[in-house]
């Protein structure tokens, strides 16, 4: 097969992977291709398992035409969500359906070698389980708690994360699990993982992860927009007007400082009320406290005017509020509403909804399973492996 029919294969595979079962008249139109032609590329593409016959059309008078659409479970891909304190691991099939998972409770401070070492076993076993080869894992989608860099996956000096300065994460688990490993830092999984699940038909959405750090997630055009180093959305390092708060980044005023989980923390304390954690922030809402109440909202003031320069600069028509705060949704909303619809130009909130996640904690695992689905379904990976194939004595890079 030479590399020109590989591609038109491939175009036939992404008409196909939005799970709707077409019949090969109806592919032929749809890509502009001879009937003949489809049928030879359809051909192909059952013959690695990624596209299976599900059936026949309603018969217009003839024989019935077979319908054809995307095999999910030819092949596998990794999710991993990498918090704080916790590691989540999830096998998933080329639709997105989560087969089988494993969490631990695991600090990321304990290092790279001991945290992917983990997640190394954890893939090992899950695979194992549903009597699967490793051989068909075709990605790993992996979020990290930090600045990454986005051409490399490298995380670049992570304040929580000691010892995985520049550490080549992607290539330790590629030669550990054979397969192509996406990196991306936790906050843009999670905007993934909310728009593919919650809000699938919204193109432009800001997901705003309100934790013991302040970032964002951009989607905006259908695409994550990560900026030319990976840095796009680091919100909690934008200064918030009038404060002088020290930051741990080294500056004064940053959004984190002043409405960040520790932050929210020790002005309680000032009030004469025990918080020690963002955990126990949350609970104190949970109780009524007025005190949690009040200072909630004032934090989510102060998010709110970093926010509304963000509406007034990519116009979404979705925030989402993600992360451990978000548990105390109701006061931190009304001062993120409050600030942005006053703050921001008319017309960009006319249409704008601010609203709680509704993945929760699973956001970051989805995402981490759609940024290896989108890897490994890519026409121009598919295309190698389509190569490849054909070409069995010829050296060809493959996913």
């Amino acid at each position: 097969m030479c590399l020109t029919a590989c591609m038109r294969t491939s175009e036939i595979f992404d008409l196909l992977r939005d799970g709707r079962a077409r019949t090969r008249s109806e592919l032929a139109r749809e890509s502009g291709l001879a009937r003949s032609s489809v049928a030879l590329h359809i051909d192909t593409l059952m013959s690695v398992g990624y596209v299976a016959p599900v059936g026949d059309a309603a018969s217009t008078g003839g024989r019935r035409a077979s319908l054809f659409a995307l095999n999910p479970s030819a092949r596998l891909v990794v999710g991993v969500d990498v918090g704080a304190t916790h590691v989540i691991v999830e096998l998933a099939d080329l639709g997105g359906t989560g087969i089988a998972a494993s969490r631990a409770e695991l600090d990321v401070a304990e290092g790279p070698e001991a945290v992917l070492g983990w997640i190394a076993e954890a893939v090992r076993s899950l695979v194992a389980q549903q009597q699967r080869s490793l051989d068909d894992v075709v990605a790993v989608g992996i979020g990290l708690p930090g600045p990454v860099e986005h051409a490399t996956g490298r995380p670049i000096s992570p304040p929580i994360m000691p010892g995985w300065h520049r550490f080549d994460v992607a290539e330790w688990l590629r030669e550990r699990l054979g397969c192509p490993v996406l990196v991306d830092n936790d906050v843009n999984i999670m905007a993934l993982g909310e728009q593919r699940t919650a809000w699938p038909d919204t193109e432009d959405l800001v997901l705003v992860k309100v934790a013991t750090g302040i970032g964002a997630g951009i989607i905006s055009g259908g695409r994550l927009q990560r900026g030319a180093r990976g840095t796009a959305g680091d919100l909690g390092h934008v200064r918030v007007p009038g404060s002088t708060a020290p930051c741990r980044c080294g500056n004064e005023g940053c959004l984190e400082a002043v409405a960040a989980g520790p932050a929210i923390a020790a002005r309680l304390r000032e009030l004469g009320v025990h918080a020690t954690s963002t955990g126990e922030v949350v609970a104190l809402a949970a109780q009524g406290s007025l005190e949690a109440a009040q200072v909630l909202r004032d934090a989510g003031r102060a998010i709110g005017e970093v926010l509304a320069m963000v509406v007034n600069l990519v116009n979404p028509s979705v925030i989402v509020v993600g992360g451990r705060l978000a548990g105390a949704a109701n006061e931190l909303h009304a001062g993120i509403s409050e600030v942005v619809y006053r703050r921001s130009l008319p017309l960009a909130t006319e249409h704008l909804r601010i609203a709680a996640s509704e993945t929760k904690g699973d956001a970051g695992v989805r995402g981490a399973v759609v940024l290896a689905i989108e890897h490994a379904l890519s026409p121009d990976v598919l295309d190698a492996e389509l190569l490849a194939l054909s070409r069995p004595d010829q050296p060809v890079v493959m996913r």
